[in-house]
């Protein structure tokens, strides 16, 4: 866990045992945080999308309903990344085995190629795809601090 992530984490621990909510924004909508099975705070799950989400729920005051619609649009995001993750592999592979014999195989060097550009397009598509969904969850408050922290570096997409 991020350090800075401890005091807030103390805080909200402590709000939560004196009986307010921690995380609900002053119209009673967000996002509480809560141990889950693990050892984890937060709870957890085999999305891999858990860390980003939480970070994303708590900087722009997310509701329920909007952690539900983001976790699946990471989800979808994250399976890309790992797809062209396994591209890159493959793409190596096609540079390694042209470049490895005794002749140049410029085909085999060229179909890596080719790899990798579909690879980024995908990538690009899918990217902008969720982009999009996102855009149509958040209203335009939290909008304007996505783009801030996109903007800042804060957070990369």
């Amino acid at each position: 866990m991020y350090p800075g992530m401890m005091h807030w984490l103390r805080n909200a621990r402590r709000q939560g045992a004196c009986g307010s909510h921690a995380g609900h924004g002053p119209a009673g909508e967000g996002f509480s945080f809560h141990r889950g099975d693990g050892d984890d705070p937060g709870g957890g799950g085999a999305f891999g999308v858990r860390r980003p989400l939480r970070f994303l729920a708590y900087r722009l005051n997310l509701n329920e309903t909007q952690v539900e619609e983001l976790a699946k649009i990471l989800d979808e995001l994250k399976t890309e990344r790992a797809q062209a993750a396994v591209d890159d592999r493959r793409t190596v592979a096609a540079f390694a085995d042209a470049i490895g014999l005794e002749k140049f195989d410029e085909a085999r060097a060229r179909e890596g190629g080719d790899l990798r550009v579909k690879s980024a397009e995908r990538l690009r598509d899918a990217v902008v795809t969720a982009l999009g969904k996102i855009h149509a969850v958040l209203d335009s408050g939290q909008r304007a601090q996505l783009a801030y922290l996109i903007r800042t570096g804060v957070l990369s997409i």
